[in-house]
């Protein structure tokens, strides 16, 4: 017995402690690649959810209530137009602070009360108090969905499996596509019962995926594919690959503004066809963005994420630039759906480029992915108001802002093209060629 407590005292001092610590680290290398706690597919319906509910729902779904705002003499025109900048503005502090607000609350609560966040700033809604009051709302709203946008992918991907992280990231980001596909077709069903109940009725929405994800996040613990510890690891990596997807990100949310913005009232208002046909093209463009984000994460997989961006941004430019001599509803109803693919589209081909370029280091993939969706918010702003004033100074002409946007992915394109022949240091390369050997993989450029 005395034998029995000797061992099991020096099995629980220093030495003890640190045996079963190197069994532990040890130990980990073989762990499975099954997420802690719920399953894979819990994990990524969670993020799915989250996209859907702090960015689909509480940013795009103010779009088709625009009109009902005004008629309903809840705010002026000036006033609406006003509000709809506030989520923008909230989004982009929600970006900024993401990487805050994860530390002080780490991922899984974060995102848990950045959804009841969006939920409650819907509801909030519901009821005309002032300006401010909404502006307060429209406010909290976008800062919810900035933090879901930069945390979302850092608190699943890590624990999933590399093969099919493009895909797994596609369906995270669906929910944005989901949210623009909800606000074509269930904003319109919702406001036969009145704008009150129709900011109730997307709240109750919300609260209902934030209650039935709460349980699916993964628990903190070792990542599928454990990262070697390296000095400032949490520091995104500077290179000029890196800073070129920047630039490149900030030009095709640039490229994206003009369609996402003025294709309803283009179709509508521009070709005088009414109120009916622009929301028919609203709904199209909302089925694109449906297959959008899990198309183009899978397209990554199999072409890389820097040969799959250049692809799509040439699709996409191209068919920027046909909507601008557009005429006919067929044609602008096939080109609707094709644009509508790309804002949720993009979002998970950057993020995947982002992973190659920063590999096996989770915390710097974070904060590089912070980093792009900053420049995505800023860019968002900038092109907002820009559009806004060609608009006004043009009379209106719709073909001229979509031709704007198809100039900026241009741009976009020379950049990608650009990065793909950035000098990378020797170091970092042979890095990629070490971590490609350990994966079984070849090395993307």
């Amino acid at each position: 017995m005395t034998g029995l407590s000797k061992m099991a005292r020096t099995a629980d001092g220093p030495g003890g402690a640190r045996v079963r610590r190197d069994r532990a680290e040890s130990g980990s290398e073989h762990m499975s690649t099954t997420p802690p706690g719920p399953a894979a597919w819990r994990a990524i319906a969670a993020g799915a959810s989250a996209s859907f509910v702090g960015i689909g729902l509480a940013r795009f779904a103010y779009t088709p209530l625009v009109p009902e705002l005004i008629n309903a003499h809840w705010f002026s025109p000036s006033a609406v137009a006003y509000l709809g900048a506030a989520n923008l503005a909230g989004y982009l502090a929600g970006a900024l602070s993401a990487r805050r607000v994860g530390r002080w609350l780490g991922d899984r609560r974060a995102l848990r009360w950045m959804m009841v966040l969006a939920t409650l700033a819907l509801l909030a809604c519901s009821v005309p108090v002032s300006v401010p009051w909404f502006f307060f709302w429209r406010l909290a709203s976008g800062l919810a969905g900035g933090v879901i946008m930069v945390r979302v992918a850092g608190a699943v991907l890590p624990y999933l499996k590399g093969e099919r992280r493009g895909l797994a990231g596609g369906a995270i980001f669906a929910g944005l596509g989901v949210g623009i596909a909800a606000s074509g077709t269930l904003v319109p069903l919702l406001l036969q019962l009145g704008l009150s109940r129709t900011w109730t009725g997307l709240a109750v929405l919300c609260a209902l995926f934030t209650a039935l994800s709460w349980n699916g996040w993964p628990r903190p613990g070792a990542p599928a594919v454990p990262s070697a510890p390296r000095e400032g690891q949490g520091r995104p990596v500077r290179s000029a690959r890196l800073r070129l997807l920047l630039v490149e990100y900030a030009l095709i949310s640039m490229g994206l503004t003009p369609a996402m913005a003025f294709l309803a009232d283009f179709v509508s208002r521009g070709l005088g066809r009414g109120s009916a046909a622009g929301s028919t093209v609203w709904i199209l463009y909302g089925l694109g963005a449906l297959v959008g984000p899990t198309l183009y994460g899978l397209l990554g997989d199999r072409l890389g994420f820097a040969r799959a961006l250049l692809l799509i941004t040439l699709v996409q430019a191209g068919a920027l630039a046909a909507l601008a001599t557009a005429h006919s509803l067929p044609e602008i109803a096939v080109l609707s759906v094709v644009i509508g693919s790309f804002p949720p589209g993009v979002v998970p081909v950057v993020l995947g480029r982002v992973h190659e370029l920063v590999a096996r280091r989770p915390e710097a993939q974070s904060a590089a992915w912070g980093t792009a969706t900053v420049a995505g918010a800023l860019s968002l702003a900038f092109s907002a108001y820009l559009y806004s004033y060609v608009f006004a100074r043009s009379g209106q002409d719709h073909r001229t802002l979509f031709l704007i946007g198809a100039a900026a992915l241009g741009l976009a394109l020379v950049v990608g093209v650009a990065a793909r022949f950035a000098r990378v240091p020797a170091a970092a390369e042979e890095v990629a060629h070490q971590v490609a050997g350990v994966r079984g993989v070849s090395v993307r450029e």
